[in-house]
């Protein structure tokens, strides 16, 4: 059984690695990710979600407008600035959903930008997706590691190159350019960049507002050693 984003939400479901048990434990058994120390807590959400008698007249629009009022994940703290979040909303359906580049690769530069700013709940909420869009489960442990999973297909391989290079060097190398605009075109470039940025902004706010996962799911990275 696959469980899709919104369902990871909706449920809460036992770890965000529910996809196939036997894959979904390989994951978590190559992740191995260090439990809460003994009398710690995880931070207290900051900006949980908004009591609908305490949202104010923009809020309650925003939230009818954002899927029939379900508001969730990332955008429970974006709810306190509405524009923001309709207009955050409207950029990632895009790029989920309408984008130039195949599933495969928009999923794994999406799970690069969570491994890449250690983003418990975008990875926890994409790791399904990730999975039945093709990235296997040893390619998406070896990256929840911080190492280079060393794709075998040469989309995957420039869809890690490009993202790391704009990630860590701020920008992107002549030679990975050239070879992106190659394999996706100009478009897809764009695209690829969007879902970087898109993704890195939703870490941001996911960060400052200490968004906590589902009730039941432990965090799914592990922490980089020091």
């Amino acid at each position: 059984m696959s469980f899709s984003r919104r369902d990871f939400i909706r449920t809460g479901v036992g770890t965000a690695c529910a996809v196939a048990a036997g894959e979904a434990q390989v994951m978590q058994d190559k992740q191995e990710a260090k439990p809460v120390e003994p009398g710690k807590t995880l931070p207290a959400d900051r900006m949980p979600e908004i009591p609908a008698d305490k949202m104010t007249d923009a809020q309650k629009k925003a939230a009818e407008e954002f899927a029939a009022g379900r508001v969730f994940g990332p955008f429970v703290p974006l709810l306190r600035s509405p524009e923001v979040m309709l207009h955050a909303k409207a950029m990632g359906d895009y790029l989920r959903l309408k984008s130039s580049l195949p599933a495969k690769v928009s999923e794994f530069a999406i799970m690069i930008t969570a491994r890449y700013w250690s983003q418990q709940y975008i990875w926890a909420a994409h790791f399904s997706i990730a999975f039945n869009a093709g990235l296997g489960s040893e390619m998406l442990a070896t990256l929840a590691q911080g190492r280079n999973p060393k794709p075998t297909y040469e989309s995957e391989q420039l869809c890690y190159d490009f993202c790391t290079e704009l990630l860590n060097n701020k920008c992107v190398s002549d030679a990975t350019y050239g070879w992106a605009v190659n394999k996706f075109g100009e478009q897809g470039v764009i695209d690829l960049v969007g879902v970087v940025g898109y993704y890195t902004f939703l870490a941001f706010v996911l960060n400052t507002a200490r968004t906590a996962l589902p009730k039941g799911t432990q965090p799914p990275l592990p922490l980089y050693p020091h």
